[in-house]
């Protein structure tokens, strides 16, 4: 409320005072993390980064010691040497690094940005904290995010997307403003979920599980365990897709807080306590009163068919990222109607699915945001049988590509793969009897030769997808980045061919 004289504090903020505090990676988190503690606490901190560039760019004069180095074993020997008391580590640095292994041999704390978030909220003069409501999975957390907070804002509540996305999370949770956000929906990795002990979801989900970064966690125990984490200690809804043994044994597994209920979200008639559809309408049969005999409409597939990518269908996971929103949502009292305004009110961020051009009749979609296996699939799946030139490859972060080859094989009249490392690719696309091009991994411009060699498969009809199935940042600055060179490949494509 404007003018508010509600005085906001930080009750967890003496806990630092005169801590030794390292932090691990001073990128955006990293850098976030700094400008919490320096404002918010007397903690006393020091800087350690690969890149010496990097640090000199934190200027903060409570800065006690910096030091940067590309070799782990002279940065941790340094940094030991500090006797910190708490490393805030960066996600960049893997769990099976020897980062991780020299702190965990020498006993001390490490902590996720998200960790330090949780330690760092405010809350108002009555003790109120903002709720919490957490995602994670392989595939969906963004637009899922994304989706939760369009109808958060649509009930009326000021709510922000923090985590993975727009403003790291612990800035947006010790905001003392007046208009620091009365709901926080956070999009959680394994990377941060990896060393996150203390936070209690008020709600949580695990969207899905496929294999992704095997090359950051130890192994997919571990990989699970962190995404599983993230239903450690929630206070009102873990919501779990029906149907998803893996994913249902996390919510069983998990030690909640008392009262705490397992909420199911799936495409079929809901029971008692789940969320599903009738017919093409969306309903709420778990935060309802009397929810054994009645059921809220929430949306209907119309509120998401602006979500439809130019000439398809709408995809399946979309409408179950919806659902999984929808309840999260619910859990904290959000209006059946704000749901579905906020659904309508939602505009997908850039490089999911997008339609960049058609020319001569072959159309570009931009998926570069496909950084897994999971996630190409559900975009390759989309596409009519024999359809598609398919641009794949980048860092496979130890994922094979065989299983995810054999489902969307009908689907594909050519592929074209990028990046450094091809020999999963190699290994998994031999099996096909349709082009595979291989693009020379230190040319100049391999978006631009991918691109080519796409068009020169595709036939009028068909379709040009990049949906990669891996990270970028072999050859890319992101996968944003990426799908930017994938547009000005194909814009200067078309743009040659008009002037021809």
């Amino acid at each position: 409320m404007v003018g508010s004289t509600v005085k906001r504090h930080i009750p967890e903020a003496q806990f630092f005072d005169n801590k030794k505090i390292a932090i691990l990676g001073v990128g955006v988190s990293g850098r976030a993390c700094i400008d919490a503690l320096t404002e918010h606490t007397s903690a006393r901190l020091s800087i350690w980064d690969s890149s010496q560039k990097a640090i000199l760019q934190i200027t903060s004069a409570r800065i006690e010691e910096s030091f940067a180095s590309d070799e782990p074993a002279t940065l941790l020997a340094r940094l030991l040497a500090w006797e910190p008391e708490l490393v805030v580590i960066a996600p960049g640095f893997r769990q099976t690094g020897p980062e991780w292994q020299a702190l965990r041999a020498a006993g001390v704390p490490v902590w996720s940005e998200i960790e330090l978030a949780w330690h760092l909220r405010s809350c108002d003069e009555d003790g109120q904290f903002s709720p919490w409501l957490c995602i994670t999975g392989t595939n969906g957390k963004t637009t899922t995010v994304s989706m939760l907070e369009a109808m958060l804002n649509a009930g009326g509540k000021r709510a922000l997307a923090v985590g993975n996305v727009g403003t790291p999370a612990v800035t947006a949770v010790s905001d003392l403003s007046d208009q620091a956000p009365e709901v926080f929906a956070l999009e959680l990795s394994s990377f941060q979920l990896a060393a996150t002990y203390s936070m209690e979801p008020t709600s949580a989900v695990v969207l899905n599980l496929a294999d992704d970064h095997l090359e950051w966690h130890a192994s997919r125990a571990e990989y699970a365990g962190a995404k599983a984490s993230i239903y450690e200690r929630t206070h009102i809804a873990c919501v779990y897709p029906i149907g998803d043994r893996v994913v249902q044994g996390m919510v069983d597994n998990a030690d909640v807080t008392e009262g705490a209920r397992a909420i199911g979200v799936s495409l079929g008639i809901p029971s008692r306590g789940e969320l599903g559809f009738v017919e093409e309408v969306a309903v709420d049969r778990a935060f309802v009163r009397q929810a054994h005999a009645n059921a809220t409409e929430l949306f209907t597939i119309d509120d998401l068919a602006h979500l439809a990518p130019p000439g398809y269908d709408l995809p399946v996971h979309i409408v179950k990222d919806a659902l999984a929103a929808s309840a999260l949502a619910r859990s904290v009292g959000t209006p059946a109607p704000a749901i579905a305004q906020g659904l309508r009110n939602f505009h997908p961020g850039a490089h999911r699915i997008e339609l960049v051009a058609e020319h001569n009749g072959v159309r570009f979609i931009d998926d570069s945001k496909a950084t897994n296996a999971h996630a190409a699939q559900a975009s390759l799946l989309a596409q009519d049988p024999k359809s598609t030139v398919w641009i794949a490859g980048g860092l496979a972060k130890g994922a094979t590509f065989d299983d995810l080859v054999t489902r969307i094989a009908n689907r594909l009249a050519g592929v074209v793969v990028i990046g450094v490392d091809q020999s999963p690719w190699r290994a998994a696309l031999d099996q096909l009897n349709i082009p595979v091009t291989y693009i020379d991994a230190h040319v100049e411009h391999p978006m631009m030769e991918a691109v080519a060699q796409a068009y020169h498969l595709a036939q009028p009809g068909q379709t040009v997808l990049l949906a990669p199935a891996s990270a970028s940042q072999d050859q890319f600055f992101s996968y944003g980045e990426r799908g930017d060179k994938f547009a000005q490949a194909v814009e200067e494509l078309v743009t040659v061919g008009e002037e021809d």
